[in-house]
């Protein structure tokens, strides 16, 4: 049985052989915005605005089995300033990346010890089959065998998403409020997972962020922040000829074609290192610094010609009955 409570709305999804039946009560009536029909909410603290695409395994904006469902957010303003947004040209809602805004993924659970047909588990998505002796590929679409069971709060200020997986050889309780303060111009992204189960929950998580800043087209407008004395440039697509290295900066020597991208495997060459990076667009003015309350264990960083992705990892271990917990906040300027 899938569940999605969304305030005094509850939506129920029951796995019945051969079809999935819906049961719905008080549907409401939304569309994104775009004015497509993908279930929504918006939240907003006076000063920064945010739009959210709540999670549904029928209508939902994303649907693949790659990146975490909650948390999935196509606008955000502040000061006149667009922090987010589409960085594709066709949106699939099954593709692996067909998703936006400060999401997450987790690596997989339990995949190097399933055979072919067996189950593994991606927090935030579900139980997925893995359906040979293949490699696991972040871009491969897996057969959702089991989504669990998703929870929706919603508030002036906030959104809370809570994920629960029962049956499973990982089974968790998962949630993440996205927290608008009042008065100040940030978003607070606050995660907890506690581990139900009798196996230890040893994994990574990052966030793919996904910035889009006024619309501005990967180049020189753009300088990206790493924490670290020193960048590693080991293992970089596009180094000396679209992207370079200044001190802590990354920095775009111009704009990105079509096909074309930057990508560094590790910029902290395998160091912890503090979870604090800035993305600014110099042309616009506007500019976030993230901070995280863990250090980062994997400092990856990718964009393509749409889009600029400073992606941290941090590690994440829980033990049977433990609950861990971790927060990131996103601060706007002008």
């Amino acid at each position: 049985m899938w569940h999605l409570h969304l305030n005094n709305c509850i939506f129920i999804l029951m796995k019945i052989p051969g079809l999935l039946a819906l049961m719905i009560g008080a549907l409401p009536v939304v569309a994104n915005p775009d004015d497509r029909p993908f279930p929504h909410v918006e939240i907003t603290n006076g000063l920064v605005t945010a739009t959210l695409y709540l999670p549904d395994p029928n209508e939902g904006y994303y649907r693949g089995t790659r990146f975490d469902w909650s948390g999935v957010i196509p606008v955000l303003e502040y000061a006149g300033h667009q922090y987010h947004g589409e960085w594709f040209a066709t949106h699939d809602p099954l593709g692996h990346d067909g998703i936006v805004g400060p999401v997450e993924e987790f690596e997989p659970l339990g995949f190097e010890q399933a055979q072919a047909g067996d189950q593994f588990v991606k927090i935030g998505v579900g139980n997925l089959v893995r359906p040979d002796e293949r490699a696991y590929l972040f871009h491969r679409r897996y057969t959702l065998a089991d989504p669990g069971e998703w929870h929706v709060e919603t508030g002036e200020q906030q959104v809370s998403f809570t994920h629960v997986l029962k049956n499973s050889d990982y089974p968790y309780v998962y949630s993440k409020i996205v927290s608008l303060p009042t008065g100040e111009a940030r978003m607070v992204l606050t995660h907890t997972l506690k581990n139900t189960g009798d196996e230890v929950i040893e994994t990574r998580v990052y966030n793919h962020n996904f910035f889009v800043i006024d619309n501005e087209h990967t180049g020189p407008g753009y300088r990206v922040k790493i924490p670290g004395d020193t960048l590693s440039p080991q293992g970089a697509k596009g180094l000396g000829d679209v992207v370079g290295l200044e001190g802590n900066e990354i920095v775009f020597l111009r704009e990105l074609q079509q096909g074309e991208q930057a990508y560094f495997p590790d910029l902290a060459d395998g160091r912890l290192v503090d979870y604090a990076l800035e993305v600014q667009n110099t042309k616009s003015g506007a500019s976030v610094k993230i901070s995280g309350d863990k250090p980062i264990a994997k400092m990856v960083f990718w964009s393509s010609p749409t889009t600029v992705c400073p992606e941290p990892y941090i590690d994440v271990r829980v033990e049977p009955g433990q609950t861990f917990g971790w927060t990131i906040t996103y601060e706007y300027h002008h």
